[in-house]
This record gives C-alpha cells, structure tokens and sequence, in this order.
C-alpha cells in the first residue's frame, strides 16, 4: 500500500485525537430513575458525581415509594428503581419486571422525631407524651415506609390511639417533611437524611428513634425490565456500590 502523503497523514492524526477526546461521551446514554423522597438529597449529588465521572445522565423523578410500584406496573418506563424499603423490590422481582439478580440494599434508613424548633424534641422523645403539640406529622403508611415505621414507634409506645386525631398525614416522606418545616405541624416523623448535614442535625431539634422500636428500613435499588440492556442503568447500578456513592450515603446518616 503505498504511504500516505503529509496533508492526509495530517488528517488522519486529526481525526484519531479527535476521536480519543469524544470516545467517553460518544458512548454516554441516560437512564430513567425512580427514586424514594428520603433519598431526593444525597441522589442528586450522586448522580451530578456519576454524570461527571461516566458522561452517563441520570433523569431523576422523586416520590412515594408505592405510587412508583404502581407506575412501574402500569407501564412507566423507568429502568432503575432506589425504593424506600426492600418488600416493593421484591416484589417486582417476584413479578418478573426487573433483572434477576440485580437487586441490593443501597442504604439502611434512620427515622427521627424532629420539629425546626429549638428545644422542642428531646433526645428520648418524651415530647409525645406530654400532649404539647396540636398535630404531628407521618407519612401515609401505605406508601411509605417511613410513614410505617412512625406507626409502629407510636405503637410500641402504647400512643398510636391516643395521638390518631392529631397525625396529619403526607402523601410521602418529602410532604411530611414540608408540613413540618412550614409550621402546619409542630413536629413530625421524617428521614434522617432530611434534616442532616455534615453529620448533624442542621436545624431545631430530634429524636432519633432507636432501630429496635420499628422494623429495619432497608432500601433496596433494583435494576427494571427497561434498563436491561441499557449501559447507563448498568453503570449506575455499580456506581452506587462504590466507594464516591458511599461516602454521599453516609454523610446523610443512612447506614449500610
């Protein structure tokens, strides 16, 4: 073959460092996610670090973990699901709408009793007892677990029946949350994750309500149907084991 002259010898040099400069982002794709209101916080700095690390976009949607079960049976198209707990997981994978094999717990959840004010919530939660308060705020438990979990604090305290008339319930953990902050509610069961920075709680005063008063929150991520064949649902699945994601789960107090 004979050799090529300098201007296409030129060209070609061109087009091959052309090439090694776009190669990552000439194979970046999206993945659709549905991801539980606790979670809302420490996702979105996870998947600016997975865009930035792998060019992949994560198009995050954030809501009640049984409102995303219902979507997703109805034909919604997301392709990774971080739910709140691990029974809705399991039971998508039971039937047969996700990749088998695909499923593990991303974070274990931590419930906490707060109110923004100050002074309000004491470190063993004794504020439930004293009748102080006109509402309190729980995510509905039919859709969230967080809003289970508060009932089955209440109810191993023996107040689930006394303190009923006053819970005003969120559709999910994200509005629980709202009611609180705004003053609708002087205090509420809410995600850790919400009220937590840098390790501490950013704002008024919690409760944060030992493990053993309800039932582990596990919150398991699980790879859909959809995302089979997709690298970027892929990529962020494994994403999310590694240590950069880890360190965003812990910082927000969930455990592992």
């Amino acid at each position: 073959m004979a050799p090529l002259n300098p201007i296409l010898r030129s060209l070609a040099a061109a087009g091959l460092a052309c090439a090694a400069f776009i190669g990552p982002q000439a194979h970046a794709g999206e993945v659709a996610v549905a991801v539980a209101a606790n979670f809302t916080a420490p996702m979105q700095k996870i998947a600016a670090a997975f865009e930035q690390d792998t060019g992949h976009k994560a198009q995050l949607s954030f809501g009640a973990t049984g409102k995303f079960y219902a979507q997703i049976v109805n034909g919604a198209p997301f392709q990774v699901f971080l739910a709140a707990d691990d029974a809705t997981p399991a039971k998508l994978d039971g039937e047969g709408r996700t990749v088998a094999g695909s499923r593990f717990t991303y974070a274990v959840g931590q419930l906490v009793l707060w109110s923004p004010q100050a002074h309000y919530v004491d470190a063993q939660g004794q504020v439930l007892k004293t009748g102080s308060f006109k509402h309190l705020s729980v995510a509905n438990p039919k859709l969230a677990p967080y809003g289970a979990a508060a009932l089955q604090v209440l109810d191993k305290q023996g107040l689930a029946a006394t303190l009923q008339p006053r819970i005003v319930t969120g559709e999910n953990i994200a509005q629980t949350y709202q009611f609180v902050a705004s003053g609708n509610a002087q205090l509420g069961f809410v995600a850790l994750s919400q009220v937590m920075e840098d390790g501490k709680i950013a704002k008024g005063s919690a409760w944060i309500v030992p493990a053993a008063l309800h039932e582990p929150i596990r919150q398991d991520a699980v790879l859909l149907a959809p995302g089979k064949d997709s690298a970027a649902a892929t990529a962020l699945m494994q994403y999310l084991r590694g240590d950069k994601a880890r360190a965003v789960i812990h910082a927000y107090g969930y455990g592992f």
